[in-house]
């Protein structure tokens, strides 16, 4: 109980943002096919008091980032995380971004729970938005799956990307500013 706890806790706190990575890791052949002109926006390192979790790296199909065109978040794990992690974490984060209706949280679990595998180090999901048709997720390449909802892929994508995120140094790397 304490360890799961403690693990919430540990992917849910304000993390800090590292420096972008190097390279830009490659985007699956399906999710390039989805968008003419794929390119990487920024990128940077997840930590919690200088521990890594993972390396996020921002794609879009435009010129720079705009919620209303497709765009392609891939997170590159540091570390093994259960798959009910990742789903619990996400939901709590969605609800504290305003998500308040309990039974779209619950729809919006079951999908995730539906979409998201257990990830290993070095495991690489790709979150693809498709702004007027949802969210599509790739695990090591293959898609897992579609949630056809754009409140989802909006209130999803957030986590990241909204200005009041837990993460606002990495935002700012993402979509391409300075921290």
């Amino acid at each position: 109980m304490w360890r799961h706890l403690v693990a919430c806790l540990l992917i849910s706190l304000t993390a800090a943002a590292a420096p972008a990575a190097e390279t830009a890791a490659p985007l699956p052949e399906a999710v390039r096919r989805l968008a003419g002109d794929w390119r990487p926006l920024g990128g940077g390192e997840m930590t919690w008091f200088g521990l890594r979790l993972y390396d996020a790296q921002l794609w879009s199909a435009a010129n720079g980032f705009a919620p209303d065109t497709p765009f392609a978040l891939a997170l590159t794990y540091a570390r093994d995380f259960p798959a009910e992690r990742l789903v619990d974490t996400s939901v709590d984060e969605m609800r504290r971004l305003g998500t308040r209706d309990e039974a779209t949280l619950v729809r919006w679990r079951e999908e995730l729970t539906r979409v998201f595998p257990e990830v290993r180090r070095g495991d690489v999901i790709v979150g693809v938005s498709l702004p007027e048709r949802g969210a599509l997720f790739y695990h090591q390449g293959r898609l897992t799956g579609e949630v056809r909802d754009p409140a989802f892929a909006r209130a999803f994508f957030a986590i990241w990307l909204d200005p009041r995120t837990r993460a606002p140094a990495l935002r700012a790397r993402l979509i391409g500013g300075a921290s």
